[in-house]
Formats: structure tokens, sequence, C-alpha cells
């Protein structure tokens, strides 16, 4: 049960001296944009939480935060209409924008 990587090692001496290796769960870390791996706000990380607190419910909420996904809508926006390329975007936003534009 313990072999498991989802289980982190803890060395702990005991009050009569002895040093036994405790377990514990590993924490869940806090969400991250997928752009900018910024820390996502208003998104919870716990267990057991319902999905309406585990992201937004706006355009790829809980994926992006609110910044990059306003640049990735401008960026599609002005792909639609001609100003840009497809090519001039980094590779990070352009499979987002591509989902923009599909959509």
């Amino acid at each position: 049960m313990h072999r498991s990587s989802s289980f982190r090692r803890l060395d702990r001496v005991t009050p009569s001296n002895r040093h036994t290796i405790h377990y514990e769960r590993k924490r869940g870390s806090l969400p991250h944009c997928a752009i900018c791996r910024a820390e996502l706000n208003g998104i919870g990380s716990q267990k057991g939480m319902p999905k309406s607190r585990k992201s937004n419910s706006r355009l790829f909420g809980g994926v992006l935060c609110a910044s990059c996904s306003g640049n990735v809508i401008k960026l599609a926006s002005r792909i639609e209409h001609g100003e840009m390329k497809l090519n001039d975007i980094s590779i990070r936003e352009r499979n987002y924008v591509l989902q923009m534009i599909s959509h």
C-alpha cells in the first residue's frame, strides 16, 4: 500500500528514541495556467469539492488565467479578420487559438 508515489515518507523519532517511518498522502498542488504557469484564482484544489468550485464557468475556465484567455480571444479574432497569421503566435497559445477559431 505504501509503495505507491501518492504517499510520502516521513522519518520520525518516537518518544522512546526509535526511528520509524510514517506515511501520509501527498497534498494536491494548486492548478496553474497552461500558458503563463501562474496560479489560477478562484479554484479549489481539495479532493471532494463539487465540480462547480474546481473550475470557472467561462471559456477556458480552470485551464487558462483571465489575462491569457483574453489574449487568446484577441489573437483568434485577429487571425479570423486576416490581421495576423497563425505562425506569428507562440506554440503554447496556438492550440487554444485554434480551439477558439473552430468554436
